[in-house]
């Protein structure tokens, strides 16, 4: 059975989709074929659970859409390369567990956008910000740890958005834990076209996963507090229809992360 995909960065206003603008906070409901922005049966994060997490409102000729992002660094923000694709400009709202209720926030250009040429995978360069218990960075995986598929390993994912199929969309930050599987694995599901080495997934096990809107946030371990993931796609069927979620693979990018930024482990 042929299984599509579709990447998760939710529109927040368009002209084909939505008859007017609105703010983030003021997501309207998705309907037809195309699914609601989540992560589905996750929990609510208390506040300072994902301090590397930051919401990103993308904007192009007055219309936009959301994602997520994760700080790297002091300057530096990671996301997915078709959440910075064709945008003009970004807002980053850091600290926020209540999606638009940030510690603060920065606009940010296209100029500051540096785009893979052929993996989901962005950097946005931002003003310096200083780390605290709201605000912080996570760490990368250490060179050491390039060759690891973290095969079973458990990792939290964090976005914004409702918790079930159908339901309103929540401000508050969700978080879910997932569980890591083998390249092999997903590739039952999408072939080895799409879950290629710079690809990881995770089980979607009791409707627990990322949707629409959770695109570019992270994919943290439990174990060592490291980004092994950046959320970049699931199947059309449905975010709870059980089939394996897709990020770009973090150790797979580490030369390319350090070669931009300066920052590696």
């Amino acid at each position: 059975m042929k299984v599509f995909i579709t990447f998760l960065a939710l529109a927040i206003a368009s002209a084909a989709a939505v008859e007017e603008i609105v703010r983030p906070k003021d997501l309207p409901k998705i309907t037809g074929n195309k699914i609601e922005g989540r992560i589905t049966n996750g929990y609510p994060a208390y506040e300072g659970k994902a301090p590397y997490t930051v919401g990103l409102g993308f904007s192009k000729n007055g219309a936009g859409w959301w994602c997520g992002g994760s700080i790297i660094g002091n300057t530096w923000v990671l996301t997915a390369s078709h959440c910075t694709a064709d945008a003009e400009s970004v807002t980053v709202y850091f600290g926020a567990t209540w999606r638009t209720q940030a510690q603060y926030t920065h606009w940010v250009s296209r100029t500051n956008f540096i785009s893979h040429s052929s993996a989901d995978i962005a950097l946005i360069r931002i003003p310096h910000v200083d780390f605290w218990s709201m605000v912080n960075k996570v760490e990368l995986p250490s060179y050491n740890d390039r060759y690891n598929n973290y095969e079973s390993w458990w990792a939290v994912a964090c976005g914004w958005g409702g918790t079930y199929d159908g339901s309103p969309l929540p401000d508050w930050l969700q978080c879910v834990d997932l569980q890591i599987i083998s390249n092999s694995e997903c590739r039952q599901t999408y072939g080895s076209g799409t879950v290629t080495d710079s690809v990881i997934c995770v089980r979607v096990q009791d409707g627990k996963g990322t949707c629409q809107g959770d695109s570019g946030g992270p994919l943290v371990t439990h174990d060592g507090n490291k980004l092994v993931g950046v959320t970049s796609f699931v199947a059309a069927a449905g975010c709870q229809a059980g089939l394996p979620a897709g990020f770009a693979r973090v150790t797979s990018h580490l030369d390319w992360i350090r070669d931009n930024t300066g920052i590696s482990y």
